[in-house]
């Protein structure tokens, strides 16, 4: 297939434009400056303005656009932006989908959609959840959902344990010097999925044509944050005896720390298991121990 990525540049683009060109798929990739190389193509989604020919002869556009969710407090503004890096973009290429009758979008979410689901298992059939960032995950779907009668598909993404970056190029440092452990009780889920299996997952989610909707990208056994501490720790070779009070991260990071580290999801691959897709690495040991490895 002819596919255009839009995010390219980010942990999962430069990981999965190599990866479909090797299943012999043509990849265009939209970037935010004059295009430079021949599989470029320019675009200015604040301006809402996509070079001429982009999209031209595309079986499905994948968009993976959104500022980082870390690294900064949550003030206001950055919540804008948050909102802003997901959802213009979003409209942008859905719009032109739609217009230009391409067949499919493939379009960046988060496991975030649910809230804190506690310890109940939830699944793609399960409604949105409370707080900011379901909020903004409801919006950046909703701004998706206009490329209809495209197939849509909404990927809905967990932590990636990937060897560097993303969610264990923050910690593994920590782990290092031995000042590692769990956040709050510990009792909160991570949905984690694997680097390898996050890339797979996107390539058989385009490739399996009957897929459409919201489709969990997280590995099929989720752990509490105690379990998760456990196994990284262990995978690093380093004890995680600390304890990071909560009211101590809250002080510390406001917002972020209450929906991104002391709550989470319990969320289960259900679409990606009944549509037949295996997992490299089902367990989050087996997932760490590849990231770390690598």
């Amino acid at each position: 297939m002819r596919v255009v990525i839009a995010g390219s540049s980010g942990l999962l683009g430069t990981h999965l434009v190599p990866a479909l060109r090797h299943s012999r798929h043509e990849v265009i990739r939209l970037v935010r400056r004059a295009a430079q190389a021949p599989d470029e193509r320019g675009w200015d989604p604040g301006a809402g303005e996509i070079e001429t020919g982009a999209l031209d002869g595309a079986d499905a556009v994948i968009n993976l656009c959104g500022a980082p969710l870390g690294g900064k407090r949550w003030t206001a503004e950055r919540k804008r932006e948050l909102l802003r890096s997901r959802t213009r973009p979003t409209a942008v290429l859905a719009g032109a989908v739609a217009e230009r009758g391409i067949p499919a979008l493939i379009n960046a979410s988060g496991v975030d959609f649910y809230g804190d689901t506690g310890g109940r298992l939830v699944t793609e059939t399960a409604g949105p959840g409370q707080g900011f960032l379901a909020d903004l995950c409801q919006r950046w779907e909703a701004a998706a959902d206009a490329a209809r009668p495209a197939r849509v598909v909404r990927l809905r993404t967990g932590p990636v344990l990937s060897p560097s970056g993303g969610l264990l190029g923050q910690l593994k440092p920590l782990f290092s010097l031995m000042l590692g452990g769990r956040l709050g009780d510990g009792t909160q889920y991570m949905p984690w999925i694997s680097l390898d299996d996050e890339i797979a997952a996107i390539r058989f989610v385009l490739e399996n044509r009957e897929i459409s909707g919201p489709v969990n990208l997280t590995g099929p056994d989720p752990v509490t944050n105690a379990e998760f501490t456990r196994a990284l720790g262990e995978a690093l070779g380093r004890p995680a005896p600390w304890v990071i009070p909560g009211f101590a991260m809250r002080a510390a990071l406001g917002e972020f720390a209450q929906e991104v580290a002391l709550t989470g999801q319990r969320a289960v691959p259900a679409v990606l298991e009944e549509h037949g897709f295996t997992f490299q690495h089902p367990t989050v040991r087996s997932a760490l121990g590849a990231a770390v490895s690598a």
